[in-house]
């Protein structure tokens, strides 16, 4: 199972993104618990991203809202980046 690992600086992302959206709470844990157990669960929707993003990987917690990690499985790590829509994270 991959480890997942939280900076400092994506744990304050995270909570300011809860408390702005805390209707979205559950399914962000969720989203979360999906991502240690099975990476490649479809309801993720785990992709590379291309260009100046191209180290990173994104995963959707919804429609809206995105998740963008390093995604690295040689180490089975994965370090969360960056959370919000797909315009603030892109």
């Amino acid at each position: 199972m991959p480890k997942l690992v939280f900076t400092e600086s994506y744990e304050k992302k995270a909570k300011k993104f809860i408390k702005k959206h805390p209707e979205l709470r559950d399914k962000y844990i969720k989203t979360l618990k999906f991502l240690q157990t099975n990476p490649q669960h479809p309801s993720l929707k785990l992709h590379k991203l291309t260009g100046k993003l191209s180290k990173l990987h994104s995963i959707s917690i919804n429609l809206s809202y995105r998740i963008t990690i390093y995604f690295i499985m040689k180490k089975d790590t994965i370090i969360p980046i960056d959370i919000g829509t797909h315009d603030e994270v892109y």
